[in-house]
């Protein structure tokens, strides 16, 4: 396998700062980046990836959602899945073709999305300061999906699904990342969905200037990723347990990640949808809320925190959630959406678990409101709640005090395209 560059004669590891890693990435020729990049596979379902990926026969979902190029009735979790994702990951390398870059660098992903714009670092993370806390965590993982990409990386001995950090905004990277994103891209190219992707390389002298300025940042938080980042850490223990393992010690102890500054990173809301109003007609839900909370006609967007919408047979109400008492004196009871679980959804809709309670759907924000009344008024869903975002202050406070946020509180956009930049382990 590719070694990562070997920089441990310049960090301090008394100090648990930051560590950056920079990696020979595997990626596509230019002329066809646009044509690899998929969206990355857990914001689709088998069927739109299948849609999407149909025609073209490079895009990188053949790779990362390999059920769609199997009978439709395959269980997208059979050990035949996985050999199928080897077997088109190295077709995929010789068609493309994907090359490796000739010496470890690291890379600045920008992302444009109409008036929005966020650059982010790209290289490979510690997976020893993922576990130990140095990398930041605000949600739980669930053990089914930690078990598909685990399997995934195991199989392609490659991570292809890119961790989404923050970090505190530093001084010294982001001079550093105008003076590298100053000079010609690798890839320059708009998706389907108009957002526009935009990689460079750093040099050099740029990658050990970054790598110092790293070693500066105490912390780094995960915003989007949080089991692809799990799943990297029982790769690792999986492949390098084997008895004469050919996993290259330096690669599978890190993972592939791009980190943003906070200050340029946008959260929308995760919005909710609940299937039936617990026996009761929308008149009684109403009363009911009436009961504990001021609601009043209402618009499909929060008019800020402290205030949820509802979309309920055919209108909207603003529902005031400043009577709802925090559960206890963490941050996170304070958040819009858990004060919306316990007291609206648990108390007044029985929904259970929202992990597993089959009544409960998310709706990530760059749908906007209209999915949300389009699943109502097609009979979907019964009722659906709007939500005003969460900020990168509550999920970095929250993440340093060891608190974990609500289910599907966060909803990052734009994406990262999987197929650009791959991590050989």
């Amino acid at each position: 396998m590719i070694s990562s560059w070997k920089v441990t004669e310049t960090l301090n590891y008394n100090n648990w700062m930051a560590l950056i890693h920079p990696f020979r990435a595997l990626r596509p020729a230019p002329d066809q980046a646009a044509a690899v990049s998929s969206v990355p596979y857990d914001v689709v379902s088998t069927d739109e990836a299948r849609q999407l990926a149909a025609g073209n026969p490079l895009s990188f979902l053949h790779v990362t959602r390999a059920e769609i190029d199997l009978p439709p009735d395959t269980d997208p979790y059979s050990p035949r899945v996985y050999e199928k994702a080897r077997e088109n990951f190295a077709t995929l390398r010789e068609r493309a073709p994907l090359v490796f870059d000739e010496t470890p660098s690291l890379y600045f992903y920008r992302l444009r999305m109409g008036a929005h714009e966020q650059t982010g670092i790209a290289g490979c993370f510690s997976i020893d300061e993922y576990e130990s806390d140095v990398i930041k965590k605000h949600e739980r993982t669930r053990r089914d999906k930690e078990d598909d990409r685990t399997r995934h990386m195991v199989a392609l001995r490659a991570q292809t699904g890119v961790v989404f950090l923050t970090y505190r905004a530093d001084a010294a990277v982001d001079t550093l990342a105008r003076q590298v994103t100053a000079g010609d891209p690798l890839y320059d190219f708009s998706a389907q969905d108009g957002v526009r992707h935009t990689i460079w390389r750093a040099g050099l002298d740029h990658t050990r200037a970054l790598i110092g300025a790293f070693q500066r940042i105490p912390a780094l938080y995960i915003a989007d990723g949080h089991h692809r980042a799990a799943s990297a850490a029982r790769a690792r223990g999986e492949l390098l347990s084997r008895a004469g393992s050919t996993a290259d010690q330096a690669d599978a102890n890190t993972f592939i990640a791009v980190a943003f500054p906070g200050n340029q990173v946008r959260i929308l809301p995760y919005n909710r949808t609940v299937k039936d109003l617990a026996g009761r007609t929308p008149r009684q839900l109403l009363a009911a809320l009436r009961e504990q909370f001021l609601v009043t006609d209402g618009s499909p967007v929060p008019q800020g925190q402290g205030y949820v919408s509802m979309y309920l047979d055919g209108r909207w109400y603003a529902i005031d959630l400043a009577s709802v008492p925090p559960g206890d004196d963490l941050r996170t009871s304070s958040l819009d959406v858990a004060r919306l679980q316990r007291a609206v959804l648990e108390e007044i809709l029985r929904v259970g678990d929202v992990r597993t309670d089959k009544r409960i759907d998310f709706v990530g924000g760059a749908r906007g409101t209209d999915a949300l009344v389009q699943a109502v008024d097609s009979g979907t869903a019964a009722v659906a709640f709007s939500l005003y975002p969460v900020t990168v202050d509550d999920l970095m406070a929250i993440s340093d005090s060891g608190g974990i946020m609500p289910p599907k509180s966060t909803w990052f956009e734009p994406k990262l395209r999987d197929g650009l930049l791959i991590h050989v382990i």
